[in-house]
């Protein structure tokens, strides 16, 4: 199915642009709304406006999003060289582990401090987390900080090199197997059916840590957009971001029911 699709950059012009340090590290943060907090981690090649769109949902559903700018040019029309450039410096970036036996990438400490301060302005029991392809399983090691309270993994592409392994230290997979145990947490977690991105074996590999905690939803990969951006056309090249690039915005479609459901998880974690 094909979706008609604006080919400009989006402003940003409806958030509040902040600045907000962790740990002496500071990072842009983009919030709007009011309610409980939600971080919703940018998909590569960054704050795209597909991207911004989500934001903007969660927002209009009574919740405070805040969107890190963690690479790429935010607001950007994601372009397959722009796009190419972005993956290749994260790759090598310090604050990323985007191969096999990398462990938990460094950046998710910056995240859950990211997390506390979200749950500090804005109360409530929580917050939740939205991680999209190469932040997917960011929104799942963040539930270390017992802040976060509702994670949602959307087609986690990491580590790129091993289809089957999961982008997490053995000491955080089992903090966070512990964690599941003692607080019942759970977790919401999307892919297509042919993403050579996100594969069954991943989701297999989550469902062996977290057992019944892990709810893995598939879509069949011919209901996605057929007319996404250059990046996820040209350089992702397979049906993959199934509540961004590849949604469809129209009542009952199965990624619009998707997004629905995030956003119902969401709000049912932390508005009750």
């Amino acid at each position: 199915m094909t979706t008609m699709r604006t080919q400009r950059d989006d402003p940003l012009d409806d958030f509040s642009r902040r600045v907000v340090t962790v740990d002496g590290v500071s990072k842009t943060v983009y919030v709007a709304g009011a309610g409980p907090g939600v971080i919703l981690m940018p998909e590569m090649p960054g704050i795209s406006p597909d991207v911004a769109r989500l934001a903007r949902w969660i927002r209009d559903a009574g919740l405070c999003v805040y969107l890190p700018s963690l690479f790429g040019v935010d607001g950007a029309y994601p372009t397959a060289e722009a796009g190419e450039a972005v993956v290749r410096r994260a790759c090598v970036s310090a604050e990323f582990r985007a191969f096999a036996g990398g462990g938990t990438s460094p950046v998710v400490a910056w995240l859950r401090g990211l997390a506390r301060h979200a749950h500090e302005e804005c109360g409530g029991p929580g917050v939740g987390a939205v991680g999209l392809c190469f932040t997917g399983n960011f929104a799942l090691t963040m539930a270390l900080e017992p802040a976060v309270i509702a994670p949602v993994v959307n087609h986690p592409s990491l580590p790129l090199d091993d289809p089957g392994g999961l982008e997490i230290g053995d000491e955080d997979a089992a903090a966070l197997a512990g964690r599941v145990e003692r607080d019942g947490l759970k977790v919401l977690a999307y892919r297509f059916d042919d993403d050579r991105w996100c594969t069954g074996r991943r989701f297999a590999a989550y469902r062996a840590l977290l057992g019944e905690a892990f709810d893995g939803r598939v879509l069949p990969a011919d209901v996605a957009n057929r007319n996404p951006p250059p990046f996820f056309r040209e350089v992702v090249g397979c049906a993959h971001s199934v509540v961004t690039a590849h949604l469809v915005d129209e009542h009952g479609h199965p990624t619009a029911r998707a997004r629905d459901e995030i956003i119902a998880f969401l709000t049912e974690r932390l508005r009750g």
